[in-house]
């Protein structure tokens, strides 16, 4: 099988391109405008494999689209392109309203196109898989509560309102014009290759430097975490045997407040990391509380039994776990999570990209 990911330089991307390239015998090709978010450096395992590719081309660039389609023919797409921060969002929505609302739609269109061209067993075949989030069921009130895939929606960031959106748009595709869909609703990730700007590995980063470790308002936000290969094989699962119409919510059964995610860090780089840096006694004194964010949901909890119980997918790693592998990834990778703090990541290898030597 030929996969198309978009987004494939991202977090979530990368992870799902090194295990199919790893673990599987199909081909993947890689659409990234690489942003600030798109780092090739995370698929250095994978990128001389003769089983990948990659395309430079943003997905609100229709023409591109449709020359990828038609260069490549693939058998099915996963679609993982979206800005996703939501302190961002805030800040500045309009690339959430494009990138994750108008590329989501012209990729349904493109795709469109290509599968009514078909033959009828790679019609039969073709998917497109949407790889949404948890955040566009808003907040959980109760603390036994937990998000199914028949949860109401109720957005509220602009990150979360422009998924909610692109969700519908490939519900609605599937229904009105028959698109084999399937979409997936994941908890927040976490592990290796995740950019410094997300909660664990600012933590883990700021800790090393002795740097304050912020924490929005009492640190009491509840979240699922998810260790990102366990999610990789979770999407690899759906694109795969899942059943187009359907919604799947992935999720690591590891409900933590942030605060404590923050503490299990402190803890564990006190036993890996014991001679911190000079001023610093405690890993934990670097806590500092700051002003909430604007909207912040409380809790967010995934109910993931229908993937298990009709897909056989369940998470390997625990929270204690997964978080350990991260922290031991970050301190043996400097040189990956150096060149995204000082940016030279994007220099060096995009200008290679657009000399066309990549």
């Amino acid at each position: 099988m030929k996969i198309l990911v978009t987004g494939g330089a991202g977090f979530i991307g990368s992870a799902v391109i090194r295990h199919i390239i790893k673990n599987t015998n199909d081909s993947v090709v890689n659409v990234d405008k690489l942003t600030y978010a798109g780092n090739l450096e995370s698929l250095v395992e994978v990128e001389n494999s003769s089983r990948y590719s990659f395309e430079y081309v943003d997905i609100c660039n229709t023409e591109e689209l449709k020359r990828i389609f038609n260069t490549h023919k693939p058998d099915a797409v996963m679609h993982l392109a979206a800005e996703s921060h939501v302190d961002r969002s805030i800040d500045g929505p309009r690339e959430f309203i494009e990138t994750n609302i108008i590329g989501t739609y012209n990729l349904l269109e493109v795709s469109r196109a290509y599968w009514a061209g078909l033959q009828h067993n790679q019609k039969e075949a073709f998917r497109f898989h949407h790889v949404s989030t948890d955040e566009v069921y808003g907040d959980l009130e109760g603390t036994d509560d937990l998000f199914t895939e028949s949860t109401s929606y109720s957005p509220s960031s602009p990150y979360s309102a422009s998924k909610a959106s692109s969700d519908h748009l490939v519900r609605a595709w599937q229904r009105t014009y028959g698109l084999p869909t399937v979409v997936t609703n994941c908890s927040n990730n976490y592990g290796p290759y995740h950019f410094p700007e997300k909660l664990i590995p600012l933590m883990i980063l700021n800790a090393l430097k002795g740097k304050a470790l912020p924490v929005y308002g009492d640190g009491m936000q509840v979240r699922d975490w998810l260790f990102v290969e366990d999610h990789a094989r979770a999407l690899y699962t759906v694109i795969t045997t899942g059943v187009v119409g359907e919604t799947y919510n992935i999720g690591g059964h590891n409900e933590k407040a942030n605060i404590e995610v923050v503490n299990v860090i402190c803890e564990l780089l006190e036993e890996l990391v014991p001679s911190k840096p000079e001023s610093v006694e405690k890993y934990k004194d670097l806590i500092t509380y700051v002003t909430d964010r604007p909207g912040h949901d409380v809790r967010y909890a995934i109910d993931a039994s229908k993937i298990e119980r009709e897909l056989g997918w369940k998470p390997e790693e625990t929270f204690e776990s997964g978080i350990r592998k991260t922290a031991v990834w970050y301190l043996n990778n400097e040189t990956w999570w150096s060149r995204v703090l000082d940016g030279s990541y994007q220099g060096e290898r995009l200008g290679t990209v657009e000399e066309g030597k990549f």
